[in-house]
């Protein structure tokens, strides 16, 4: 730390981190790490596991203690403005864990690679290689170029998962991931940060509505659920893209949107055991395990 300390900054993105002029990367926050393993509050089992040896990306995997029947499975990506926080985060862990037990269902949670050190596209680039990995899985199959190998595929996923019902979440920075071109816009300081692009904010890969992203009309999945929260300053921005996909498109799916009251943003993760939070978590199991948005 002392050789931090005496460095002279060259760039703080406050409240996340610090770059320094030899290059060195401090962080703020989103550093702590939770263990994986059994949640004796849910009995929930988790590990991690290496799922792109190139590049190190890795991913958390959960399970429920008991499982009698092939269980859906929840592809989860963490938020952090692209640059803090991980599959460990004891917040993220937490509220996982929860989600697991609540929903029962199986769950990955993607370790993607964070900026400045890998500025954007990595994080969607890892993210897309992670969900190539899991649909790898579906038939015991590699990615058309050959079978992955043994030890690159995950017991838990082949035995435990109905492929059949597969779905993409996350927060903040991985609810962009999630719509995998962008679903939350941020602040510009941040994005350019993390993106140094002409486009600023109305890159496509953040902005979904700007002219020229991908039309929501090929968005590949049947349902989707929006949730914001009443004090997030993104709230908006949410709620545009909802409206935009049920009426300013031809998408076919069916979507709902919820607002949370009197929270803030990522506020389940923040505190996952809070009674909005809890009740955020019933709305998402009934979600995934439902027939219908409603």
């Amino acid at each position: 730390m002392g050789s931090i300390k005496s460095a002279e900054v060259s760039r703080e993105v406050f409240p996340y981190l610090r770059v320094y002029e030899d290059g060195t990367v401090e962080r703020l926050a989103g550093t702590e790490v939770a263990a994986a393993g059994l949640d004796p509050a849910t009995n929930v089992l988790s590990k991690d596991v290496l799922i792109l040896p190139e590049t190190g990306v890795s991913a958390r995997v959960y399970r429920p203690g008991n499982i009698t029947n092939k269980l859906p499975l929840v592809v989860y990506f963490h938020g952090g403005a692209f640059v803090i926080a991980s599959s460990a985060d004891p917040k993220y862990h937490t509220s996982l864990n929860n989600l697991v037990a609540e929903a029962d269902i199986i769950l990955v949670s993607v370790n993607y690679r964070l900026a400045p050190e890998h500025p954007l596209p990595a994080a969607f680039e890892d993210s897309l290689g992670a969900l190539k990995w899991v649909a790898s899985h579906a038939k015991g199959e590699g990615d058309g170029n050959g079978p992955l190998p043994v030890l690159n595929q995950e017991a838990w996923l082949r035995e435990f998962v109905d492929f059949d019902k597969v779905f993409l979440a996350g927060d903040s920075a991985g609810s962009s991931i999630a719509h995998y071109l962008g679903l939350k816009q941020m602040v510009d300081n941040w994005w350019l940060f993390v993106c140094p692009s002409d486009k600023g904010c109305d890159d496509p890969l953040i902005n979904p509505l700007v002219e020229g992203a991908p039309s929501a009309a090929s968005l590949a999945c049947e349902k989707l659920l929006v949730i914001v929260a009443e004090k997030d300053v993104l709230k908006d921005r949410g709620r545009l893209y909802y409206e935009n996909l049920v009426k300013g498109s031809n998408w076919a799916g069916k979507a709902d949107f919820v607002q949370v009251q009197g929270e803030d943003h990522v506020f389940h993760i923040l505190d996952p055991n809070s009674h909005n939070a809890k009740t955020l978590i019933k709305r998402w199991a009934s979600f995934i395990n439902s027939d219908s948005v409603n």
